[in-house]
C-alpha cells in the first residue's frame, strides 16, 4: 500500500473545537479552567475538505491521488427495505409455508386432540386459515420457523421458556407450534396486533428464557447459523438533555445550583410535532422560563449552547440486553463488528467482552436483517429450579404449563397480597390494589399487569369498584358492551381500542392498528386525520354526532397508554405460575428464589424475612449440610441453609472439596475427621477462620473455642498431610507419628460477637437480627419502619434501628453530609443527615450503632426516606 493522505478527525466543523474541549473535560471529570487537564485545543481536528487536504499536501500530490484510488475502489451501497432472512434448512420437498402448515396441523392434535382441520369448530378453522394466509402473503413463514426451531430446541434441552412476550401471543399459529403457550382464542388476543397485511417489517417475536441458560440458547443459534453470521447488537449510552446541561455546567465551572435550576426547566417529556428537533431544542421553543434565561443571562446562554452540542452524544457503547442479529451471509458483509462490554453484569469482575455489531438496533432493522430479542428472565430460572427441587424431593415431575389455573390457595394468597417473589405483583402499590381487588381468576391478574403503570393506573379504583359491585357499570353506547364487558366498562388494552375502531367505526383491524400508533405518537396532523375518519365511521354506523364525539374522547387516552393485552396475558401467566409454586411448594420456591437473587444481599435479606413469615427457618452455613448454594433441608420443619459459596474468604476449591468429601465418603464425623479429610491447600488459616466465624463449624464446637485453637487446628492438618504423603512405612502399618489434637478451653463468644461475625462473613445476620431483642421496647418508643407509608410524607416521626450503611457526600459548598441506611429486624429506610446536624456531632454516626432518629418523612425518586432533625443513641 503506497503512502496515502488522511487527517486525525475528532469533530466535523472548526467551530466545534470548544465544544469538543468541554466534552473531553466531562469525560475526564475536569473543568476547562484546569491548565493541567487533557486538552486538544490548539489543534485543528475537524474534518478537512478536499481543497484543504490538497493544499496541505501540495508538496506530495501523489498521496492525494492514492487516497482517491482507495475511494474509487470502494463500491458499496446500503440496501434498505428488503428483508434478508437467514437460510432455514427445510425437510426435503417442503417449502417454508407448507412446513409451517404441517407443524400447525400437528399442533392441533397436541393442543386440542384434533387430527385435521375439518374436525375443529368453524371459529378455530377460520382463525387457522386466516392467520396462515396472512403469514404466507407477507412472506414471514421462514422467520416464524426460525423462531420455532430455537424455542423447540430450548424446550428439548430442559430450558424453561416463557409462555410468550408482546404481540406474538395473539397468533394462533404460534400457539399451535409451541412458540407461545397461551390460547389466543380463549383469552381473546388479536392476531392483527401481531401481523397484518399492511406490515412491511417482520413482526416482533421476543423470547424469554431462564436467565441462567440464556447463553446456551445464544450458543445454539451461533452453531446453527454460523458464528460469523450471528452477533449481539450494540447499544449506546447517550447524554439526555438534563444530563448534558449538568455535565456541561460542571465542566465550565458553573455552580451546581445554577445548572440544576436550568436543567429542571427542561421537561422530561418534551412535546412538539417536529421530530427533527432534539428534546432540548423543543424545550427552548416551548418553555418560556428557559427561553427568558437564555435571552437575559449570558451564563445560561453559554450553558445551553454547549449542552445542545453535547445532547445525544454517545457516552459509551455496550451490548444490548437482548438484541441478536442473524444474517444469511457473514455479518461483515452487511456491517462492521467490534468488541463491547456486556451490559447487565451483576458484578464488575463478571464483565465479559462480546462481539457486537457497530450499528444499533434501528439500523439493523432498517437494513432488513433478522433482529430478535433473546431475553433472560430470572423468574423463569426460579420456576425451573423449583420444579427440579420438587422432583428431587417428592419424585413428582410437574409440567408448569399443565398446572390448574383456578387454585384456591393461589387466589387466597393473592387476596392477602402475600406476593414477595411473585412476578409482577410485588410492589407496595400493587399489593394495596390486590387487597382491594380480591382477585378470583387469571383475568384479574391480566388486568393488573396491564393497568399498573402510569396512565391506566388511575382507572384501577374504578375497575375494582365495579368488579366488587360498588359502582354501576355503564357504557357510552350499547356496542361497547361486548368489547368492554370483561373489564367492567373500563378500556385497558390496546386490543379493545382496535376492536372499537373495527366494530363501531368500520375500520379494518389493520387500519385500527394505524390509529393506535397515530394516537401513541401524538403527531397532530396524523391524529386529526384519524379522529375525523373514526368519528365519520361511527356516524356511518348509525351513531349520532354527540355520542361519536364522546366515544372518540373516551378512547383517545386509552389508545395513548393502553397496554398490549397479549403481553399482559403472558406475564400474568408467569405471575400465576410463581404464585402457584409459592403457595403449594413454599420451601422449594423460596430456596430457588434465594439462589436466583443471591447476588443482591439487600434482596436476600427481604427474602429471608419472607421465608421466616412463611414458617421456614433460615440457617447459617453448615459444613455437613450446606451445598454450594442455598440448600433446602427436609425435616419435620422446612429449613433453608446458606450455601458454602456465600462465605467470604472461602475459595471455590474449598467449597468443592468439602462437598466432594461428603458425597464420596459421608459426613464429617467430628472436628478431627474434618481436618484429616480436607486437603491442606484447601484449608488455610483464612478459610478456617471464615468457616468458624460464620457458624459453619458450630456442629463441631463453639466458635470462640475453635478460634482460640486455630493454630493447633492448622498444625494438625499439616502433620496429617505430611503423614499421608510420607513414603516411609514402619514395622507396624497402623502406627502413626501424628500428634493428637491438643485444644485449650476458651470463654464462649457472646451473642453480639457472633452476629458481628455473621455480618462480616455472610454480609447479613443469619441466626437473628441484633435489633430483635429490642423489638418490644422499640415498638413503644418509635414508629416501626414497616409502618412508614406515603401518607406520612411531610410529617415528623421518630424511628429506631441499627445503622447498617453510611454513604458520604460532599455538597456544592464543600460540606459533608450523609446518606445512612437504618434497619430493624425486618425493614430498612434511608436517613439523610445534612451538614448542620452532622457538624454538631460527627462521631455519633457510626456503623452498627443502634440509634433513635427524629425527622421528617420525605420522598425521593419514588422512595421514602427520613430527613434527620435529631438523633440519639438508643438506650433501654
Amino acid at each position: 500500500m503506497p503512502l496515502v493522505a488522511t487527517n486525525d478527525t475528532h469533530y466535523l466543523n472548526k467551530d466545534d473545537e470548544n465544544y469538543h474541549d468541554v466534552l473531553l473535560a466531562v469525560g475526564t471529570g475536569n473543568k476547562v479552567s484546569d491548565p493541567n487537564r487533557l486538552s486538544l485545543k490548539g489543534f485543528d481536528l475537524s474534518l478537512k475538505s478536499a481543497e484543504e487536504m490538497t493544499e496541505f499536501f501540495k508538496d506530495l500530490p501523489e498521496v492525494i491521488l492514492n487516497t482517491q484510488k482507495i475511494a474509487d475502489a470502494v463500491d458499496f451501497e446500503f440496501e434498505f427495505g428488503k428483508t434478508q432472512f437467514p437460510h432455514f434448512e427445510l425437510p426435503e420437498g417442503e417449502t417454508a409455508e407448507s412446513y409451517l402448515e404441517k407443524l400447525a396441523i400437528e399442533g392441533l392434535k397436541k393442543r386440542f386432540g384434533y387430527n385435521s382441520l375439518s374436525e375443529t369448530s368453524k371459529e378455530l378453522a377460520d382463525r387457522f386459515n386466516f392467520e396462515l394466509g396472512v403469514i404466507q402473503r407477507t412472506g414471514f413463514a421462514s422467520y416464524i420457523l426460525i423462531v420455532w426451531d430455537i424455542v423447540n430446541w430450548a424446550k428439548n434441552q430442559g430450558i424453561t421458556v416463557g409462555p410468550g412476550r408482546g404481540s406474538a401471543a395473539g397468533s394462533f399459529i404460534s400457539y399451535l407450534i409451541g412458540i407461545t403457550n397461551i390460547d389466543p382464542l380463549k383469552y381473546t388476543l388479536l392476531f392483527e396486533r401481531f401481523l397484518n397485511l399492511d406490515r412491511i417489517a417482520p413482526p416482533d417475536i421476543d423470547l424469554d428464557f431462564a436467565d441462567h441458560r440464556r447463553d446456551e440458547v445464544l450458543d445454539y443459534i451461533a452453531q446453527k447459523y454460523g458464528r460469523d453470521q450471528v452477533a449481539q447488537i450494540i447499544t449506546f449510552g447517550t447524554m439526555a438533555a438534563r444530563a448534558a446541561i449538568r455535565d456541561a455546567g460542571r465542566a465550565l465551572g458553573l455552580s451546581y445550583g445554577f445548572c440544576d435550576r436550568i436543567a429542571k426547566m427542561v421537561p422530561f417529556n418534551t412535546q412538539g410535532s417536529d421530530n427533527t428537533k432534539s428534546p432540548l431544542e423543543k424545550a427552548i421553543e416551548n418553555v418560556g422560563e428557559l427561553k427568558q434565561a437564555i435571552d437575559t443571562d449570558p451564563q445560561a446562554r453559554q450553558l445551553i449552547q454547549t449542552a445542545k452540542k453535547l445532547e445525544g452524544v454517545a457516552r459509551h457503547a455496550s451490548t444490548h440486553a437482548c438484541g441478536v442479529v442473524i444474517t444469511k451471509n457473514p455479518i461483515v458483509e452487511y456491517m462492521p463488528l467490534q468488541w463491547a462490554v456486556k451490559s447487565g453484569s451483576k458484578k464488575d469482575k463478571d464483565k465479559e467482552e462480546a462481539l457486537v455489531t457497530q450499528y444499533d438496533m434501528r439500523s439493523v432493522e432498517a437494513l432488513g436483517l433478522l433482529k430478535m430479542d433473546i431475553l433472560g428472565l430470572r423468574n423463569l430460572t426460579t420456576i425451573e429450579k423449583t420444579l427440579r427441587l420438587i422432583e428431587q424431593n417428592y419424585g413428582k415431575k410437574i409440567n408448569i404449563d399443565d398446572i390448574p389455573l383456578d387454585s384456591p390457595e393461589v387466589f387466597n394468597m393473592l387476596q392477602r397480597a402475600d406476593t414477595t417473589g411473585v412476578f409482577q405483583l410485588e410492589s407496595n402499590g400493587m399489593r394495596r390494589y390486590l387487597k382491594e381487588l380480591k382477585p378470583t381468576e387469571l383475568e384479574d391478574i391480566i388486568v393488573m399487569v396491564a393497568a399498573f403503570r402510569p396512565g391506566p393506573m388511575e382507572f384501577i379504583p374504578t375497575y375494582i369498584a365495579r368488579k366488587n359491585g360498588k359502582e354501576k357499570v355503564t357504557y357510552l353506547h350499547p356496542g361497547l358492551e361486548s368489547i368492554l364487558k370483561s373489564t367492567y366498562g373500563v378500556a385497558i388494552y390496546q386490543e379493545q381500542v382496535l376492536r372499537i375502531a373495527n366494530q363501531l367505526a368500520g375500520f379494518t383491524l389493520s387500519e385500527a392498528d394505524i390509529l393506535r400508533k397515530a394516537v401513541g405518537k401524538k403527531i397532530k396532523k396524523l391524529l386529526d386525520e384519524q379522529s375525523e375518519k373514526f368519528i365519520k365511521g361511527l356516524i356511518n354506523n348509525g351513531i349520532n354526532n354527540i355520542t361519536a364525539e364522546k366515544i372518540w374522547h373516551f378512547i383517545e387516552p386509552f389508545a395513548r397508554y393502553g397496554f398490549n393485552r397479549s403481553h399482559a396475558a403472558c406475564y400474568a401467566l408467569i405471575a400465576y405460575q410463581t404464585a402457584y409454586l409459592k403457595a403449594h411448594y413454599p420451601g422449594e420456591f423460596m430456596t430457588s428464589l434465594l439462589n436466583a437473587e443471591s447476588f443482591d444481599l439487600d434482596r436476600v435479606a427481604v427474602l429471608m424475612s419472607e421465608a421466616k413469615k412463611m414458617g421456614i427457618d433460615i440457617l447459617p452455613p453448615d459444613i455437613n449440610e450446606s451445598l454450594k448454594d442455598f440448600t433446602l433441608i427436609k425435616d419435620e420443619k422446612q429449613k433453608i441453609r446458606f450455601g458454602l459459596s456465600a462465605i467470604k474468604n472461602l475459595s471455590a476449591n474449598t467449597v468443592l472439596s468439602a462437598i466432594t468429601q461428603r458425597q464420596q465418603y459421608g459426613l464429617f464425623a467430628n472436628l478431627q475427621n474434618f481436618l484429616e479429610r480436607m486437603p491442606l491447600q484447601d484449608l488455610n488459616k483464612k478459610s478456617l477462620e471464615a468457616l468458624i466465624k460464620c457458624g459453619a463449624m458450630d456442629s463441631f464446637a463453639e466458635r470462640r473455642f475453635l478460634l482460640s485453637n486455630i493454630e493447633e487446628l492448622q498444625r494438625y492438618g499439616r502433620d496429617k498431610n505430611k503423614n499421608n504423603n510420607s513414603p516411609q512405612t514402619g514395622l507396624f502399618d497402623s502406627y502413626s507419628a501424628l500428634a493428637p489434637l491438643k485444644l485449650v478451653p476458651a470463654e464462649p463468644a457472646v451473642k453480639k460477637e457472633k452476629l458481628s461475625w455473621e455480618k462480616e462473613f455472610l454480609g447479613l445476620y443469619t441466626s437473628e437480627h441484633p435489633m430483635q431483642e429490642y423489638r418490644e421496647i422499640m415498638e413503644k418508643k418509635s414508629l416501626l419502619i414497616q409502618k412508614i407509608k406515603p401518607n406520612l410524607i411531610g410529617q415528623k416521626i421518630a424511628v429506631g434501628g441499627l445503622i447498617s450503611g453510611i454513604q458520604k457526600f460532599v455538597t456544592k459548598n464543600g460540606k459533608l453530609m450523609l446518606f445512612t441506611k437504618l434497619e430493624d429486624w425486618a425493614n430498612k429506610i434511608e436517613v439523610v443527615v445534612f451538614p448542620d446536624l452532622l457538624e454538631k456531632n460527627p462521631e455519633f454516626w457510626q456503623q452498627d450503632k443502634i440509634v433513635l432518629v427524629q425527622g421528617k418523612v420525605s420522598e425521593r425518586n419514588g422512595t421514602l426516606s427520613i430527613i434527620c432533625d435529631a438523633a440519639q443513641e438508643f438506650k433501654i
